[in-house]
């Protein structure tokens, strides 16, 4: 056996297929065998591996042992000459594996060796080679020294960015990504350490590696594309804290002395600075339009009020108390009713934000109403207001829109332009799934893959003069029609636009793709979404409350029609809390269902039957179909069972 090939896998179904694929196509001239250890994922990816990859040795963690261990499990059971540890959310090229093994079999000082990886987008990955984390380099890296001065020796060490990306280079570290190494060095220098969870574990298996009297290659004369950030959220605080802990290990392990002590110190003031830029990041974010509305609807109301007083009464003719209480809870009325609308989702969209500002409108004439009479003011100024922000609001919107900032993202509903690269009925399925995913997609065009005809706008070899033209917003390869290797050199020579791009899988309704390093990458499929839209979760949750708490208000009478009594008081509880919610699935089976909290009935609860292809309807038409007054209606007629465990 030549080589063997080990994907870890958590939770990225439709990356490790267009994977998996790409993988067996770049075995065909080699003796290969393909792992693929499982974490206990549940999104369906064994089923996936079993139905579509028979040759694959497929391991079913029952639980998340991280990549080390994962990776281990079958290192210890390969016969490969070679090991490969390959991320599951890569994509490589026909003839990757036949390139880096003749590499290896000629050069007998290589113990490992990394490859040259881009994202999505085309652009290249700096940790496609990398320097030893010694204090000065970490120091260097953690100040920004290193982003300062890439081309120097001294502070480029961490990503070598000072050598050329696309020659052959003795480096220190391995990208777990994309990490080869012989077996008998890994015999010699052990296998991974399991003190890493996850991160680390490459640094130090190749730091080891270098111990043990080999060198470590970056090998630039294969690309593969490595869709980072696809099984973790790399801008989050947990993964901040989860990589510089995996740091402090191998500070702990492989230094000693001043040296260790020093590395540990500037680890630690790292993850705090991350963790404090972080959440101000996250608390900036989050209050900023809320806080920059609450201004719009003060002042409005203060300068409308003088109006209103200077135009109808007299200077002073409203007490101060409305300034001191009633104002202010106009401002939270206003803001909450925002909120619950999603006129704070990103990226804002206008008729979100109106439909917030005319509900708080309703809900402070309610308000108004409940007032004492020594706290209310004229009902004409309510109004006048009300007009006022329906018009001022959304303008601040749109101001804020040109400063060009990310956080202020208007959503216009632009229609998304597409160029399709495929085989006609390729491109025809892939234009479904378009349809069903995008509201009106403009298709420009499809592009033959070989030649060309009346239902294409051109070929392959004209994608540079067709993106240049048309200025698609997407461009979308079939991986059916054409190889790796193919797609992954048409977005390298597209890199330097703004397109972005995609790849349908061969042998499914999937479209998948990244735009940066820190997105989870975009998918387009027959999934079922709708009710894991924000504005749905955040309804489901403001219907859970509100029928929970007309439960208590209610439960003299409403436990008469209850089966299941005893249960009902700790249902609410428990839906109050957050744990359950009144409404979900039944039964969901090997269904791939958006995840939702566990229900305490289901549409299927109206259903008195066990015929599994019924319920699993009911699901999916659940799943898909979300309206608040659906979740209603369920509880009204099944009732009863609102008592279930």
């Amino acid at each position: 056996m030549k080589l063997s090939i080990i994907i870890v896998n958590y939770n990225v179904k439709h990356f490790l297929e267009q994977c998996l694929y790409s993988v067996f196509s770049a075995t065909k001239n080699l003796n290969c065998e393909v792992f693929v250890v499982d974490n206990n994922s549940v999104d369906g990816s064994c089923a996936m591996v079993k139905e579509k990859f028979t040759n694959v040795i497929l391991i079913e963690n029952k639980q998340n042992t991280g990549f080390s261990k994962a990776n281990n499990q079958a290192i210890k059971i390969a016969k490969g000459e070679y090991i490969l540890l390959l991320n599951p959310d890569t994509l490589v090229e026909e003839d990757t594996f036949e390139k880096v093994v003749a590499f290896m079999d000629k050069t007998t000082d290589a113990g490992g060796l990394g490859v040259k990886m881009i994202d999505g987008s085309g652009n290249f990955l700096p940790e496609s080679k990398r320097g030893l984390p010694t204090p000065d380099v970490a120091f260097y890296k953690i100040f920004g020294l290193s982003k300062l001065f890439p081309n120097s020796k001294k502070f480029g060490k961490y990503h070598l960015t000072y050598l050329d990306k696309n020659k052959t280079h003795k480096i220190d570290v391995l990208s777990g990504a994309f990490m080869l190494m012989r077996k008998s060095v890994i015999d010699k220098v052990g296998m991974l350490d399991e003190s890493y969870f996850m991160y680390g574990e490459d640094i130090d298996l190749s730091y080891r590696i270098t111990l043990g009297g080999y060198n470590n290659y970056y090998f630039p004369d294969t690309t593969i594309i490595h869709y980072k950030g696809e099984s973790t959220k790399k801008g989050s605080i947990n993964y901040v804290r989860v990589f510089y802990k995996a740091m402090i290990i191998f500070a702990k392990n492989h230094f000693s002395g001043s040296n260790a002590k020093l590395l540990i110190f500037l680890i630690n003031f790292a993850i705090y600075l991350r963790a404090a830029i972080a959440l101000f990041s996250r608390f900036v974010k989050s209050s900023i339009l809320p806080l920059i509305d609450a201004t719009i609807i003060f002042v409005s109301f203060i300068g409308i009020k003088k109006f209103w007083e200077v135009y109808k009464y007299q200077e002073g003719y409203f007490p101060n108390e409305v300034l001191e209480f009633t104002i202010i809870g106009y401002v939270i009325i206003w803001v909450l009713s925002i909120y619950i609308i999603g006129g704070y989702d990103k990226p804002v969209k206008i008729k979100h934000l109106i439909k917030g500002i005319l509900s708080g409108a309703l809900f402070v004439l309610v308000f108004y109403a409940l007032l004492p009479e020594n706290l209310r003011f004229s009902r004409a100024v309510t109004l006048l207001v009300s007009v006022s922000l329906v018009v001022s609001i959304p303008l601040a919107r749109y101001l804020l829109y040109f400063t060009k900032i990310s956080l202020f993202k208007l959503d216009f509903k632009k229609k998304l332009k597409f160029v399709i690269v495929a085989s006609i009925n390729e491109a025809q399925i892939i234009s479904n799934v378009l349809n069903q995913n995008i509201n009106k997609p403009e298709i420009i065009g499809f592009v033959s893959v070989n030649g060309g005809g009346k239902e294409f706008i051109g070929n392959i070899s004209q994608i540079s003069e067709i993106n240049k033209i048309h200025k698609p917003d997407e461009i979308i390869f079939s991986a059916k029609d054409l190889s790796s290797q193919e797609i992954i050199q048409n977005i390298l020579a597209l890199s330097d636009t703004k397109t972005t791009f995609r790849i349908a899988s061969p042998d499914s309704l999937t479209v998948v793709g990244s735009n940066n390093l820190d997105t989870q990458g975009d998918l387009y499929s027959f999934d079922f979404n709708t009710i894991t839209k924000p504005i749905n979760k955040r309804l489901k949750r403001i219907f859970d409350i509100v029928l929970s708490i007309l439960l208590i208000i209610s439960l003299p009478i409403s436990i008469i029609f209850v089966n299941n009594k005893s249960n009902l008081i700790s249902n609410i509880l428990k839906v109050l809390a957050g744990f359950k919610s009144w409404v979900g699935y039944k039964n969901k089976s090997d269904l791939k269902l958006p995840k939702i909290k566990d229900g305490i009935v289901s549409l299927a609860d109206i259903y008195n039957g066990n015929d599994k292809e019924i319920i699993d309807k009911h699901n999916i038409n659940y799943a898909r179909n979300y309206k608040v007054y659906n979740d209603l209606l369920i509880v009204i007629k099944a009732f009863k069972h609102l008592g279930n465990k």
